[in-house]
C-alpha cells in the first residue's frame, strides 16, 4: 500500500486540531455560535478524513466508497458564512429558503457523480488509479466528475467567502457608528482567515482537477497541506478565543437602512456645537470605551440624533469623529514632549499601540515616529 507520508501527517495533525477544537466547543455555554462552529469542525473534519483516505492509501481497501466527501465539502462555504454570521450577528434568524440554497451545492454535486458512483464497480474505480489498468471510457467518467466538483466547488465556496467578506464589512461600518474602540467586537482576524481560507481552496480544488487531467504539482503535496494545517489551528484558535468573548454588549441587527436627513440643519448645527464641546470642554475622547451611548447620555440628545448629524451634517461617523480629537493630541503631545509613542497613545484614549499608529497613520498619512520631530 504506498501512503503518503508528508500529508498523511499533516492531516492526521489537523484531524487532532479539530476534534480538540470540538471537545472545548462541547464545554462551551450553548449558544448559536458555538453550535455553527461546532457544525463547521464537524465539517473540516470530515473534508480531513477524506485527504487521509487518499493519502494514506486506504482507498485501495475501500473503493466503493471514493468520493463520499465531494458533497461535504461544498457545505464548508457556507457553513464559515453563518459562523460568521452568528458570531457578528447574533439575534439574526434565517430564512428557510437561505438554507435550502445551500443544499443546491452538494445536491449538484451528487447529481454529477451518480454515473461514477453506479456505473463503475470497487474494482473498476481501484483500476482507474493506475494508468496501466484503467479503463479510458470509466476514466473519462471519473475525469468529467471530478472536474465538476472542482468547479462547482471553487464557484459555490467563493461565493459564500464573498458574501462573508460583505457582512464582516458591514458590521464593521455599524461598529463605527457606536464605539470609539472596535478592534476587539470587529473580528479583523476573519477578514485574514477568509484571504487565507480562500486561497487554500482554490489552489486545492486546482490541484484536484489537475491532477485528473495528467498534470501533477508535485510540491503541492506537501506545501498544500502545510499550509492548510497552518490556517486551521489559526482559525481554530482564534474562534475558540472569540467565543471566550461571550455575546457582545448590543445585537447590530442587519436591517440597520442607510440614514436619511430628518432634522433641520439648525438642529444638526447646534447638536455639533455640543458635539464639539464634549470632546474639547469635557475630553470624553480620552474614555478608552467612549461609546454612543455615553455620548447621548453626556450632551442629553439621542443616539440616533447624534448619529445623523455626525452623518448628514458633519460627514463623518463616530469611530472617525473621536479618533480625530485623539489623533490631533496626540500631534501636539509627539511635537512638544518627550513622551514616549505608546504612552502617547494610551494617554490620548486609544485602547492599543498598534490601533493608534494605523488611526495616526490614516488621518495625518505617517506613522506617529514619523511625525515626531528630531531631536
Amino acid at each position: 500500500m504506498s501512503i503518503a507520508l508528508v500529508p498523511t501527517v499533516l492531516y492526521s495533525g489537523m484531524m487532532g486540531v479539530v476534534v480538540s477544537g470540538l471537545v472545548r466547543t462541547f464545554s462551551t455555554p450553548k449558544h448559536k455560535q458555538t453550535a455553527y462552529l461546532s457544525g463547521l469542525l464537524i465539517l473540516l473534519l470530515i473534508h480531513i478524513i477524506g485527504e487521509l483516505y487518499i493519502y494514506s492509501g486506504v482507498y485501495q481497501y475501500a473503493p466503493a466508497i471514493a468520493g463520499f466527501q465531494l458533497p461535504v465539502r461544498m457545505l464548508m462555504g457556507p457553513a464559515l458564512y453563518f459562523y460568521a454570521c452568528m458570531a457578528m450577528y447574533p439575534a439574526t434568524k434565517h430564512s428557510v429558503k437561505s438554507y435550502l440554497t445551500v443544499l443546491l451545492g452538494p445536491i449538484a454535486v451528487i447529481l454529477s457523480m451518480i454515473p461514477f458512483m453506479f456505473s463503475i464497480t470497487p474494482e473498476q474505480k481501484l483500476a482507474l488509479a493506475d494508468p496501466i489498468t484503467r479503463d479510458p471510457d470509466l476514466w473519462q467518467i471519473a475525469i468529467s466528475m471530478c472536474l465538476f466538483t472542482a468547479v462547482a466547488f471553487i464557484v459555490f465556496t467563493f461565493a459564500y467567502l464573498i458574501a462573508t467578506f460583505r457582512l464582516h464589512a458591514k458590521h464593521r461600518n455599524q461598529l463605527m457608528e457606536k464605539y470609539s474602540a472596535i478592534e476587539q467586537r470587529a473580528m479583523d482576524w476573519l477578514r485574514v482567515i477568509l484571504i487565507l481560507w480562500g486561497l487554500v481552496w482554490f489552489f486545492y480544488a486546482a490541484n484536484y482537477a489537475a491532477t485528473f487531467i495528467g498534470v501533477k504539482f508535485f510540491a503541492l503535496d506537501t506545501l498544500l497541506p502545510l499550509f492548510e494545517f497552518l490556517v486551521l489551528v489559526s482559525f481554530t484558535h482564534l474562534a475558540l478565543k472569540q467565543l471566550e468573548l461571550g455575546a457582545s454588549e448590543e445585537v447590530i441587527r442587519l436591517t440597520v437602512q442607510e440614514r436619511e436627513a430628518v432634522l433641520p440643519d439648525e438642529k444638526m448645527q447646534e447638536i455639533a456645537v455640543k458635539l464639539t464641546d464634549a470632546m474639547t470642554g469635557k475630553q470624553l475622547y480620552k474614555e478608552e470605551d467612549l461609546s454612543l451611548n455615553r455620548l447621548s447620555a453626556v450632551i442629553s440628545v439621542s443616539e440616533n440624533y447624534i448619529s445623523e448629524t455626525l452623518s448628514q451634517f458633519m460627514k463623518t461617523n463616530f469611530f472617525q469623529f473621536v479618533n480625530r480629537y485623539r489623533v490631533e493630541e496626540a500631534k501636539d503631545l509627539l511635537a512638544n514632549t518627550d513622551m514616549l509613542v505608546s504612552s502617547i497613545a494610551y494617554e490620548v484614549g486609544f485602547k492599543s499601540k498598534s490601533t493608534f499608529n494605523s488611526a495616526f497613520k490614516k488621518i495625518v498619512g505617517v506613522t506617529p515616529t514619523g511625525f515626531r520631530k528630531p531631536g
